[in-house]
């Protein structure tokens, strides 16, 4: 009886997984790129545009992109809608925005992250920066190496606690303690990195506005 079942378990088990679709890595990109054009087109009233257009995922390891677009120079070869090919070595890997092969692009390194929303705010980031110029916004790349160094990276952290601190506050006395705390910590780190305060504010507006676009 009990080698009965057990030889029964095994056809069962056996007959749902060859009967399971095995999800392949173009099966993932395509669920990647359908998942921001659906967010796209769902919240495009933010800046009155879809911003869905083309995208670069890269592995940084072999070089190997995938994309939901074709590129003018036809480097790209497509299989069922996904292109892909190799991105050459002269060109950066970073999560940007980039003009290549005759086109506008954001790139986005893989993996992807397994959370579902935090991937639609990686991509929907880079899709902003895409788009930043035909938004009427500049683009700013301007260094911001003081915040790799120790004192800066310290004095920043302690900022966005005291910032942390202020938003889980639950009077207003708190709050203003808070706040008054990490202006502090900013205005200090401003005190001994010249510049700091021109430079992180160019930074802030690059970034921000495109993380609050994700």
């Amino acid at each position: 009886m009990k080698k009965g079942i057990f030889l029964l378990s095994i056809v069962f088990f056996s007959q749902i997984t060859f009967g399971q679709k095995t999800l392949t890595l173009q099966d993932s990109i395509a669920n990647y790129f359908n998942e921001i054009k659906i967010a796209t087109k769902k919240n495009q009233q933010l800046w009155g545009k879809d911003l869905y257009g083309a995208l670069l995922f890269v592995n940084p390891a072999s070089r190997q992109l995938f994309s939901n677009a074709p590129d003018s120079a036809d480097i790209l070869k497509t299989d069922n809608k996904i292109y892909s090919g190799e991105l050459p070595n002269n060109v950066n890997i970073a999560n940007t925005s980039l003009h290549w092969s005759g086109k506008d692009w954001a790139m986005i390194m893989l993996p992807l992250p397994t959370n579902k929303q935090d991937r639609i705010n990686s991509l929907a980031h880079e899709l902003f920066h895409k788009a930043q110029p035909s938004l009427g916004f500049s683009l700013f790349n301007i260094e911001n190496n003081h915040l790799d160094q120790k004192n800066g990276r310290i004095y920043l952290r302690l900022e966005l606690e005291a910032i942390k601190k202020a938003i889980y506050s639950t009077t207003i006395t708190e709050m203003k303690k808070h706040l008054t705390n990490s202006l502090m910590f900013r205005k200090y780190r401003y005190s001994i990195y010249p510049n700091a305060e021109t430079t992180e504010n160019l930074l802030e507006l690059n970034e921000g506005i495109a993380e609050y676009t994700g």
